[in-house]
């Protein structure tokens, strides 16, 4: 059976202004950008693939 899900906080005081900084920092990205770190997420994941083992 499912578990209920929990209320969303509300964000308040310097963790609300420091949450709207970083929502603006990721609109402001140029396509390059975003295209750069996507390729250097699949990179590291690459690596994390070679040191993690799933055993099933």
């Amino acid at each position: 059976m499912a578990r209920p899900i929990a209320e969303t906080p509300i964000l308040t005081g310097e963790d609300a202004v420091r949450f709207e900084e970083r929502m603006r920092q990721v609109e402001s990205l140029t396509k390059e950008q975003r295209a750069e770190n996507g390729r250097k997420l699949q990179e590291a994941v690459k690596e994390a693939k070679k040191l993690i083992t799933v055993c099933l």
